[in-house]
C-alpha cells in the first residue's frame, strides 16, 4: 500500500477510485446530526500533500475561541456561502482563507459522500491534490496549528479505533486515530476512515 502512494501515476490511481459512484452506507459514516433542524450546508478539502517520503493529509487544529468544534482536529472548510459556485469553490475559499493555500496550488481529484455532523453541519468533502511549494499563512482567529499525516498511516485499518459515548441520551460510536500524540476524531476521522474505504476499493 505504501508504495502505491509513493508512485508517480499516485495521482491518477486516487482520481481513479473516487470516480467510483459514492455509498452513502459508506464505512465510517457517523451520524450524530440533530433531528429537530435543518442541516446547515458546508464544505472541506481534503489535502493530499505531495512530499518525498510519500503523500500526506494536512490538517488543522481549530482554535479553542471557535463556537463549533474548539480545539478539535479538522480539515480546511466551512460554510457553503451565497456567492460560493458549490462545495467545491467554498472549498477552496475556506482553504486560502484559513490556511493561505490559494486554488492555484489544487487540483480537485474527487468528492467524498457527505457527512453530517452532530453541530448540525452537512459537509461535503472534496479531496483535492496539492502541489508543493505553497506557504501556511495561518488565520489567526481560526487555526491554531497545522500538521501533515501520512497517507499510508490512513489507508491502514490497524490505525481506524472505534469508541462511544453517551450524547443526548443516546450511545453513539465515532472513529479515532491517533498520530504521534495527536487525536484525531470525529467527523474528521469519519471521513478520513472514508476516504480510506474509497481508496483500497
Amino acid at each position: 500500500m505504501l508504495v502505491m502512494w509513493q508512485a508517480t501515476d499516485w495521482h491518477a490511481r486516487v482520481a481513479a477510485r473516487l470516480a467510483a459512484p459514492v455509498d452513502s452506507a459508506a464505512p465510517g459514516d457517523v451520524d450524530f446530526a440533530p433531528a429537530d433542524r435543518p442541516l446547515t450546508a458546508a464544505a472541506v478539502l481534503v489535502p493530499l500533500v505531495a512530499r518525498d517520503g510519500g503523500a500526506t493529509v494536512l490538517l488543522t487544529v481549530r482554535t479553542d475561541t471557535l463556537p463549533d468544534h474548539p480545539g478539535q482536529i479538522s480539515f480546511p472548510g466551512g460554510r457553503i456561502e451565497a456567492g460560493d459556485a458549490d462545495a467545491v469553490a467554498a472549498a477552496l475559499r475556506e482553504t486560502r482563507e484559513e490556511v493561505g493555500i490559494g486554488a492555484e496550488y489544487v487540483t480537485v481529484a474527487g468528492r467524498l459522500g457527505d457527512y453530517a455532523t452532530g453541530t448540525g453541519f452537512l459537509v461535503t468533502p472534496v479531496v483535492g491534490f496539492v502541489r508543493a511549494g505553497f506557504r501556511l499563512v495561518l488565520c489567526e482567529d481560526e487555526v491554531a496549528d497545522v500538521f501533515e499525516v501520512p497517507l499510508a498511516f490512513v489507508l491502514d485499518p490497524a490505525n481506524h479505533r472505534r469508541e462511544s459515548r453517551q450524547l443526548r441520551r443516546a450511545l453513539r460510536s465515532y472513529w479515532v486515530m491517533e498520530w504521534q500524540g495527536r487525536r484525531i476524531w470525529g467527523a474528521t476521522a469519519g471521513m478520513l476512515v472514508n476516504l480510506a474505504g474509497r481508496l483500497a476499493e
